[in-house]
C-alpha cells in the first residue's frame, strides 16, 4: 500500500504553493561549535519518513511546500551573510503565506525578521527557546545574541514573548535586561504550571498588535533526552508532545509569517530520533497552517 507522507507534498521553487522552505545552513558564530549546517538537509531527508496522516483530527495533510533550497553562504562572519539570508528569506516570503526556515544555528532569527520588510515596530517575535539569546553583542553577532541584536536594531520588547526559559541556562543580566526591555517572559516552569497552550496564548496575546509575527523554534528548548542532536538541551526540558502543540498553535494564527527551526546538529545524534523529533516539527507547522 501507499504511504503518504511529507515529500509527496514538497515541490518545485517556482511552483505555486502556500508554503515555502528555505534552508540556511548557518554554521559559523555558535557559542558552541558543531554543525547545525548540515540540519537543511537532513530535515529533507527524514521527510518520507513522516507521515501526512494525522489520526486525532482525522485528517491528512495536503499543502503543498515550494523548496527554495539552501542559501548560498560565502563570508567568515555573520554579519558578512546577513545580507544573504535576508534576500533568500524575503523571496520567500513575498511569494508564500508561511515560510518555514531551517537553520543553521539561531543567528537565523534576526534575518528572519528582518525579511519581513517591515517596519520594526510592526513585527512580533515570539521564541520558544530554553535560552533568553540576550548575550552581548561587542564582540558582534552571534547564535547567542540574535534577541539583543534586535532589540538594538529597533524591535520594542513590547513586541517579544519568550516561552520556556529554563533555570540554569541563563544569567541574572540577561534576564532583567528581557524584563526592563519589556519582553513577556514565560519560563518553562511557568509554561507547566499554566499549560503550553496557555502559554502560547499568552505570548500571541503580547504581540497581538503586531501586523506580523516571526516565530523561532530554537530545539534546545526540548527535553535534552527527546532531542539530543541540539548543543543547548538541557535535562528537563520542554517535553516533545507540549513542543508540538505550541508550534501547531502558532502556525495556526494568520499573522505568523514565519517559523525557524535552529540549533540542531545531526552529527551529536547517532540515532534517528532528533530527526524525527525534527521532521514531526514540520507536520505540526503544516497542520497548523491548515486550521486558519
Amino acid at each position: 500500500m501507499s504511504w503518504p507522507n511529507l515529500s509527496d507534498l514538497v515541490v518545485a521553487a517556482d511552483a505555486e504553493a502556500p508554503v515555502g522552505l528555505v534552508g540556511v545552513p548557518l554554521g559559523i558564530g555558535s557559542v558552541t561549535p558543531g554543525r547545525c549546517d548540515l540540519a537543511p538537509q537532513a530535515l529533507r531527508k527524514v521527510l518520507r519518513r513522516i507521515g501526512r496522516y494525522d489520526i486525532d483530527t482525522r485528517s491528512e495533510l495536503g499543502t503543498t511546500i515550494a523548496d527554495h533550497g539552501d542559501v548560498a553562504l560565502e563570508g567568515e562572519t555573520i554579519e558578512e551573510v546577513s545580507g544573504a539570508m535576508v534576500e533568500a528569506i524575503a523571496t520567500s516570503v513575498d511569494a508564500h503565506a508561511l515560510s518555514l526556515v531551517v537553520g543553521g544555528n539561531n543567528a537565523v532569527t534576526r534575518p528572519a525578521v528582518h525579511a519581513l520588510g517591515l517596519p520594526l515596530e510592526k513585527v512580533g517575535l515570539v521564541t520558544l527557546d530554553a535560552h533568553f539569546d540576550m548575550r552581548g553583542t561587542e564582540d558582534g553577532l552571534r547564535n547567542g545574541n540574535p534577541v539583543r541584536a534586535l532589540l538594538e536594531d529597533g524591535l520594542p520588547g513590547a513586541n517579544v514573548a519568550q516561552v520556556g526559559l529554563m533555570p540554569f541556562a541563563n544569567s541574572k543580566v540577561m534576564h532583567e535586561d528581557a524584563l526592563a526591555a519589556g519582553n513577556r517572559v514565560i519560563t518553562l516552569a511557568e509554561t507547566q504550571e499554566m499549560g503550553v497552550l496557555a502559554a502560547v496564548s499568552a505570548a500571541l496575546a503580547h504581540v497581538s498588535h503586531c501586523a506580523a509575527i516571526v516565530v523561532d523554534c530554537d530545539i534546545d528548548v526540548i527535553d535534552r533526552a527527546q532531542f539530543p542532536g541540539a548543543p543547548g538541551a538541557r535535562p528537563g526540558g520542554m517535553p516533545a508532545r507540549d513542543f508540538f502543540a505550541a508550534v501547531r498553535r502558532l502556525a495556526a494564527e494568520p499573522r505568523v509569517r514565519i517559523i525557524d527551526l535552529v540549533e540542531w546538529d545531526p552529527l551529536l545524534d547517532a540515532s534517528d530520533l532528533s530527526s524525527l523529533v525534527a521532521g514531526r516539527w514540520m507536520a505540526e507547522a503544516l497542520a497548523g497552517f491548515e486550521a486558519r
